[in-house]
């Protein structure tokens, strides 16, 4: 089922390895990557609409597949939309919030970001800190060659962390990714 599958990866605020590390080619994942864990687990639970694919935590990303089924009113992935009419006296930048459409991907995002970073806070008391870089990599997958190529990846994050992008170890050799593409590009489908 390749309709409305989306690859998406979510990295940790400042890609500060804080799920976890890699110890001989395995994931282990820290106490802040259990919840993390726990709340990707949940997400089908308490969102219908979501099905979730192949996935793996890494020591600063979240790295999956979802699947977005059954959306009512509209497209599952439209992007968010900024709403109109919003007074936002408050907000430096004077923009009006965003108003994600509901069952979306930018919807169930918001939602998992917001439960972790809720829980982290009240477990560890740290008052709102940040644990999320401000919003996430996506790309909707086309054919079942990206599909398996993306699985391929994914399954494989952790014995090739050593020369991983997202490693802070290897910043020197080439620079974080910053789109979609980059990642895309690890994977040879562009």
């Amino acid at each position: 089922m390749l309709k409305g599958d989306d690859t998406l990866i979510l990295c940790a605020h400042n890609r500060e390895c804080l799920f976890g590390d890699v110890v001989n080619s395995e994931m282990q994942l820290s106490a802040i990557g259990t919840i993390v864990l726990e709340e990707w687990l949940r997400s089908p639970e308490i969102r219908a609409e979501i099905e979730l694919d192949e996935w793996i935590i890494m020591p600063n990303h979240l790295h999956g597949i979802v699947v977005i089924v059954g959306a009512h009113g509209g497209a599952p992935n439209a992007p968010d939309t900024p709403g109109g009419g919003h007074d936002t006296p408050n907000r430096a930048d004077s923009r009006p919030p965003l108003r994600r459409q509901p069952r979306s991907l930018g919807s169930f995002i918001a939602g998992f970001k917001s439960a972790v970073t809720t829980r982290v806070n009240t477990i560890y008391d740290s008052g709102g800190a940040k644990l999320w870089q401000r919003n996430y990599h996506e790309h909707i997958i086309r054919n079942e060659r990206e599909l398996n190529a993306i699985r391929a990846y994914i399954q494989n994050n952790p014995t090739k962390w050593a020369a991983d992008r997202d490693n802070a170890r290897n910043t020197r050799q080439f620079p974080p990714p910053n789109t979609i593409d980059d990642y895309l590009r690890d994977m040879g489908l562009i």
